[in-house]
């Protein structure tokens, strides 16, 4: 693999190794828990160990007067300045949307919501005085089913009753799709909660100094954090710097405004003094936001032949107990992605809010499209297996083909550019596909209890969150642009300004490798900032597999316009009009001739101001806000065999193949490795992750040794290509990768699973596939 490009090569497509890998693997990076400011004092929580209660007393006064114990606070001591944590997507006019305390006063509406805090001098003593508070609660009713939970008569969450919104898409005729079909495909999916296991725990560090306040923390949203707190809080927004600093993962659990970093700024604004907070992982399996957990009933309409007619989604997704700041939005981004790939005359999209004694759901690793991923690619090998066909053909017959692009599908939304052919060509030759299905035959003529299962998922996704206008549309209570600036030092090396925040991506070397190419300047000539909003004052920060496609083509426009600034200048030294000056390589040459001026030549003489052209400033320094116009469109095809032992129901991964199509690629190396995170965690859901809750509302699944992660040992060698058509929306014309892998995986091991286990009757089994539920479907299948 390269580390760097070959003589006569681009930047823009090669291998590079990380810039920030030199820190961020040797330890020598800054992350929020190992920020020591003067005089700092540590926060600890005491947390409700109860799911659903009045709060009928708080005690504080046993913890202040412990050694080390600066202050002890309840809920109602903040009440009047403490605010609601927001929620930033009002999905319809009449949603409803509770107040949302960082510290609760009169009742408790999840196990782990924090009902008071102590300050000390060391985070074990905090943690150690939350023993002498006292807390009364009158116990009420859990609601911890959704179906159960509309039903009449079920305990309320909140006064007005568990319904938070019902939202509805339609597009053609779905009744007369369904009136007659020869083929209707019902199904029910159920996609289990998730906990979000980021390698670095939330953090947060707040200070002040008089009037002005500092917050770090480990977020993905530097930028939209500011803005909410100063909302929340009543800081001004001019009064308040929050700074991101090298971030260990987010995967969305990041992308939010928690009780924690408001209470942080409340304690360091009433002390004067800086506090610090950092979640144990307990803890952050209780408190961070779960993902997933919802309820898909799927009706899919077809002929005979196996082509899609008409496609019903009934949708109930669980909220948890309250709004958070894009809880509602999770679940309609994938009402969009249902239709996936395939053309249909009909489609009809419901989406129920559900409040549930539960931790809050909100934005996880492809928030919304791996659900809608997941159950069109389930019920089109249910439609394979009930017309006949083998599951490749039925998605042949129904796919988008290459020439039909660009493609205005039935959701909504005009796909630019893709080849589903050609990705999924790529990978069946990679795989193998025909020799595995004569070896499954095989295997099941002779009766081997080990059964061979191939799954097969064909997918894309939109991504690039971008589109503020579409935003809009969708009552986002943000745009989608992002901000970049471009500045020419004087002797000639280059800063990146990015509005995007990393927390793992690979910014840094994405960036420099595009500025490279676009200044002709060397990849080490180029720094890159970001994470600190007195720095980096402008962003929309970094989710939704944005960073490259929003991002990083605000930083190629920035560089055009420092071009522009550095023509004129080029054109007056070398005596020259500007029309007739080109660039190429870093180098401005007068067309026709050999008389150039390098830009670092440009830059010094830019500095130096001795002679520049009139009306024009001495500097080359350039900002774009870049706002696209569409989406972007990755897709693939994932292929998966599995070895299911039907005696006692374990499942193996015996062979992997991702094609991936994410447009032009900056850096393979960074997008091999998205594809195998992404790939990790979703067969971590099709196999292994569940957060698990007793009939009381208490989470089962607080630590590591409760929650199953995966490891390397648990996953297999993953075989990756790409097929390459570039997005005609962008100048780069580059696609989003990094929630490529998780999408498409899921369902890929799911319809491997039951495809083994078809003979014995099985058309599902629940995720996570355990060997025990798989146990449990065949002796159900074969009952």
């Amino acid at each position: 693999m390269l580390s760097e490009p070959a003589p006569g090569r681009t930047e823009v497509g090669a291998a590079r190794r990380r810039k920030e890998d030199a820190r961020l693997v040797t330890g020598r990076s800054r992350w929020t828990d190992n920020i020591q400011l003067p005089g700092m004092l540590y926060v600890a929580f005491l947390r409700s160990p109860m799911a659903h209660a009045r709060v009928t007393r708080v005690d504080v006064s046993g913890a202040r007067g412990l050694p080390g114990v600066v202050a002890a606070f309840s809920g109602k001591d903040l009440a009047e300045e403490q605010g609601s944590l927001p929620c930033a997507w009002p999905v319809t006019e009449d949603i409803v949307i509770p107040d949302h305390p960082p510290m609760a006063v009169d009742e408790v509406r999840y196990a782990g919501e924090a009902v008071a805090c102590v300050v000390a001098t060391d985070r074990y003593r905090a943690a150690d005085a939350l023993e002498a508070i006292e807390v009364d609660y009158d116990p009420l009713p859990p609601v911890l089913d959704m179906t159960e939970a509309l039903t009449e008569g079920s305990p309320k969450v909140h006064e007005h009753g568990n319904r938070s919104f019902v939202w509805k898409f339609a597009a053609g005729d779905a009744d007369a799709a369904f009136r007659d079909a020869p083929v209707v495909v019902e199904r029910t999916y159920v996609q289990q909660r998730l906990i979000p296991s980021a390698m670095e725990p939330r953090a947060v560090v707040a200070q002040t100094d008089g009037d002005s306040f500092t917050l770090y923390s480990a977020t993905q949203i530097p930028h939209i954090l500011r803005i909410m707190l100063a909302q929340v809080t009543g800081i001004p927004e001019h009064k308040l710097r929050v700074i991101a600093p090298d971030v260990g993962g987010g995967f969305g659990s990041k992308l939010q405004v928690t009780a924690e970093e408001v209470i942080a700024l409340l304690l360091t604004r009433r002390l004067g003094k800086p506090v610090k907070w950092t979640e144990s992982r307990s803890e952050g399996n209780l408190t961070v936001h779960h993902g997933r957990d919802q309820l898909q009933r799927i009706s899919l309409a077809a002929d005979q032949d196996g082509r899609i007619r008409g496609l019903k989604v009934d949708l109930l997704a669980d909220m948890g107990a309250y709004l958070m700041l894009v809880t509602p939005g999770v679940p309609l981004l994938g009402a969009f992605m249902y239709n996936g790939i395939y053309k249909m005359d009909a489609y009809d999209f419901t989406c129920t809010g559900v409040f549930t004694t539960k931790m809050p759901t909100d934005a996880y690793r492809g928030a919304g499209r791996p659900e809608a991923t997941y159950a069109i690619e389930r019920v089109m090998d249910e439609l394979a297996h009930e017309v006949g066909l083998d599951p490749i053909e039925v998605r042949r017959r129904n796919w988008i083909r290459h020439e039909e692009f660009p493609y205005a599908t039935i959701a909504g939304l005009t796909y630019d550019s893709g080849n589903y052919e050609a990705a999924t060509d790529k990978a069946l030759a990679l795989f193998g596909y025909d020799k595995l299905r004569a070896e499954q035959a095989e295997r099941a003529e002779r009766g081997d209890p080990v059964r061979l299962g191939i799954g097969v998922s064909t997918f894309t996704e939109m991504c690039g969150l971008a589109p503020s206008r579409v935003l809009g549309s969708l009552s986002y209570g943000a745009g989608g642009w992002e901000h970049a600036d471009v500045r020419m030092l004087p002797t000639g090396k280059v800063e990146v300004v990015t509005g995007s925040s990393p927390h793992g991506q690979g910014h840094e070397t994405a960036w420099s490798q595009i500025v490279a190419d676009a200044l002709g300047v060397p990849f080490e000539d180029v720094s890159v900032v970001h994470g600190d909003t007195s720095v980096s004052h402008k962003g929309m920060d970094t989710y939704g597999s944005r960073s490259l496609v929003v991002g990083g083509v605000a930083v190629l426009r920035a560089c055009d316009k420092v071009k522009d600034k550095a023509r004129r200048i080029a054109a007056h030294m070398l005596e020259a009009s500007p029309e007739d000056v080109e660039f190429d390589g870093g180098t401005f040459r007068v067309r026709g001739t050999d008389a150039g001026k390098t830009i670092q030549e440009v830059a010094l003489a830019t500095f130096a101001a001795h002679d520049l052209p009139d009306g024009v400033e001495p500097s080359l320094d350039s900002s774009v806000t870049f706002d696209p116009d569409n989406f972007s469109f990755p897709h693939g095809t994932h292929l998966c065999a599995t070895e299911v032992d039907t005696e006692t129901g374990a499942v193996t991964i015996r062979s992997y193949v991702a094609v991936d199509d994410v447009g032009k690629v900056v850096n393979p190396m960074i997008v091999e490795g998205q594809v195998h995170g992404g790939l990790a965690q979703g067969i971590a859901q099709a196999l292994f992750e569940e957060a698990v809750y007793d009939s009381e509302g208490n989470l089962l699944t607080t630590t590591m040794a409760d929650y199953l992660l995966p490891s390397a040992a648990d996953l297999p060698s993953f075989v990756t290509d790409r097929t390459e058509t570039p997005a005609t929306t962008n100048p780069l014309g580059v696609k989003g990768v990094g929630e490529a892998g998780t999408i498409a995986s899921t369902p890929a091991v799911v319809n491997a699973i039951v495809d083994a286990l078809r003979p014995y009757g099985v058309h599902d089994v629940p995720m996570p596939c355990t060997p025990e539920r798989v146990w449990r479907a065949i002796d159900g299948g074969a009952a």
